[in-house]
């Protein structure tokens, strides 16, 4: 199913019906600030194992993100962080980067793999952040890869839709997306290391 959502104004009956596809289990791929996301519902297993599944990944090998609606939700999953870390955290985000921390203990029992890391994201996108805020938690979620070497990500929705559409139940239109993955930032030693220089300008 491919639906249409408006970013400067989403429609809260389309978040509502991607929001009830996750509960349900439900794969969606769904707009960011950077590239398209392959993501479910964090408290459900075996959608987690769906998307390992189309990504040809093993659980214990797979780098998901979760992303969040604010920093509300981080320390839910997130060993405590320093308040400098914390400001930076409020003056980059939302935004394109994924944040790498130490995981408490809540996070191998959701995803049942030994990692000891965990990417928090909060894109700078309206549709992915109200889609979370209404489903109540985190989605966990990946990138959609594009086989060809040239297109590194997949940009066009209805292409997207045209590839995905039998292993995932929605793709959510939310115009043109990014080729430009996320910056990624290692915060696991309480500094700010660039593990991937992508979108997001680390200043």
């Amino acid at each position: 199913m491919l639906i249409k959502i408006y970013p400067e104004n989403p429609s809260e009956k389309l978040i509502q019906q991607a929001v009830d596809i996750l509960k349900k289990g439900g794969l969606i791929i769904y707009p960011t600030d950077t590239v398209y996301g392959l993501g479910c519902d964090i408290t459900n297993h075996r959608a987690i194992e769906r998307i390992c599944k189309i990504r040809g990944i093993k659980l214990e090998k797979a780098n998901f993100s979760f992303v969040c609606s604010d920093l509300s939700h981080i320390s839910d999953y997130v060993k405590p962080i320093s308040n400098e870390v914390f400001r930076v955290l409020k003056r980059t985000l939302p935004g394109p980067f994924t944040f790498i921390f130490n995981a408490n203990s809540s996070v191998p029992k959701l995803i049942s793999s030994g990692k000891k890391t965990v990417g928090i994201r909060v894109p700078d996108n309206t549709i992915a952040r109200q889609i979370v805020r209404v489903l109540g938690n985190p989605i966990i979620s990946t990138s959609i890869h594009d086989d060809d070497a040239i297109v590194e990500y997949s940009t066009d929705p209805e292409l997207i839709h045209e590839r995905f559409q039998h292993v995932v139940d929605l793709v959510i239109d939310g115009g043109y997306g990014d080729n430009e993955p996320s910056t990624v930032v290692d915060c696991t030693s309480d500094d700010f290391n660039i593990c991937r220089q992508g979108k997001g300008i680390w200043e």
